[in-house]
């Protein structure tokens, strides 16, 4: 799979890299003057994690970053995603910085860079101040407003270590499993509230890249998506309606505010739903980013049903005889040149990047310690053909970034779903190298620093 440098698929400038997350990494959460996450409530409530397990240790990144960095620079990545924990920089949301936290991820940035490996961070990856989810969290506007003060601030501090940034991680998973079904912090489930979380987290965004560019900011700053086109279970006309109108709460309703600077109509029509937009917010999420960031792990496939109060689009997911995941998601790595196309078909042209892609499997060691991935080994050997694909047909698709370097914290789902390229020994925090770490090490030199 992996060629040389040359190969026209991927230029030199193509940029590899993994992905991480704070609190799926950092540990230490009482350390150096951090403030508590709504992430740290939620897994304190008995049931919501499996086995009570939380991010308080997490892979140790906090105290073990240089282990990190030492990793990526044997993996030969050009860049590496991480996330900056709000409540490290600002323990209640608001109000003076911690600086011990800005010197972390100073260090953090400045250490990567003197490895040759650009720091893209992350401003927002789901751990919200628990400050501020006590005074109502994203359904409440004034947390936009508290997001925007703290981007600005990371801007004026980090802006000379970091010259990428992104302001979101995957919104809707923030919006629909934090405030909706209530599977994610802070465990909320109320419709309405889901909606008006989406729309404070668009205008969170759309301030914080006013911010960046008011301030003189030189470098690129966008946001991550994980956009979503599910599969139309037949050719009947029926079914692949219904598969397009699946597609909007994961995908329209995130773009359409930000390209075309309008909600979906009929998806809000359909419940009910009243954003809750004061004059000027439409103008300020529609500036345009410098980049859009696409996740991508897995593609439904749906056909048309009956529509009901829960489900007014009217489709149903199915269920499919494919190769799966140990999370129970299909591999389908045609699903990801889709929803590529689909982005650039559909929204004015930007540089689009994969900004999670990987698979979660059982990672049994031999007798050695050995662990012989050969599952995520195809698993990432087909999803950067599906890649290459979309170079190919002139998609502006910029970089890929595996998820994830290490084993961590799986959000609900605690340490059972293994998705890294690296083992971490959970009693010892020993880093171990899996197969597949070779495997995308070799994809990253094969086609040039």
């Amino acid at each position: 799979m992996h060629r040389s440098s040359s190969d026209p698929r991927f230029s030199p400038d193509f940029i590899w890299g993994v992905s991480t997350a704070s609190y799926q990494i950092e540990g230490s959460p009482e350390a150096g003057g951090r403030g508590k996450s709504i992430w740290d409530t939620f897994c304190a409530i008995p049931g919501t994690v499996l086995d009570g397990q939380s991010g308080d240790i997490a892979c140790d990144s906090y105290r073990r970053w240089k282990d990190d960095i030492a990793l990526l620079r044997e993996l030969g990545v050009k860049a590496y995603r991480f996330s900056m924990a709000w409540p490290r920089i600002q323990p209640e949301g608001s109000g003076a910085p911690n600086r011990a936290g800005l010197d972390y991820y100073r260090r953090l940035a400045n250490g990567l860079r003197d490895e040759g490996i650009e720091p893209w961070a992350t401003l927002y990856h789901w751990d919200l101040p628990q400050a501020l989810e006590d005074r109502g969290g994203w359904p409440v506007r004034d947390t936009a407003l508290r997001f925007a003060d703290y981007a600005g601030l990371c801007f004026r501090e980090l802006g000379d270590s970091v010259a990428n940034w992104v302001t979101l991680n995957e919104p809707w998973c923030s919006a629909f499993l934090g405030y909706g079904s209530g599977e994610h912090a802070p465990g909320r489930t109320d419709r309405a509230e889901s909606y008006a979380a989406a729309h404070h987290l668009l205008l969170g965004h759309g301030l914080a890249l006013g911010a960046y560019r008011d301030g003189g900011g030189e470098g690129r700053i966008g946001l991550v998506l994980n956009p979503a086109l599910p599969r139309a279970a037949s050719t009947r006309p029926e079914d692949e309606s219904a598969a397009l109108r699946a597609s909007v709460e994961r995908t329209g309703l995130w773009l359409d505010p930000i390209y075309r600077g309008t909600y979906p109509v009929g998806h809000l029509h359909a419940r009910d739903i009243v954003m809750p937009i004061v004059p000027g917010d439409m103008e300020t999420i529609s500036a345009p980013p410098d980049f859009i960031g696409v996740n991508y792990y897995n593609e439904d496939a749906v056909q048309s049903a009956a529509p009901t109060s829960e489900n007014p689009d009217g489709f149903a997911q199915v269920a499919t005889w494919q190769d799966k995941t140990a999370m129970g998601w299909d591999v389908e790595p045609e699903g990801l040149l889709r929803i590529l196309s689909f982005i650039a078909g559909n929204w004015p042209e930007t540089d689009l990047y994969i900004t999670e892609n990987g698979a979660a499997y059982e990672d049994v060691p031999d007798q050695d310690g050995r662990i012989r991935d050969s599952g995520r080994i195809a698993y990432l050997r087909d999803h950067i053909a599906a890649a290459a694909r979309a170079v190919i047909a002139g998609i502006p698709l910029r970089g890929y970034f595996a998820w994830t370097l290490m084993d961590n914290f799986e959000w609900s789902h605690g340490y059972s779903k293994r998705f890294g390229l690296v083992a971490v020994d959970r009693k010892t925090g020993e880093r171990r190298r899996k197969d597949s770490f070779h495997y995308y090490r070799d994809v990253a030199a094969g086609y040039g620093r």
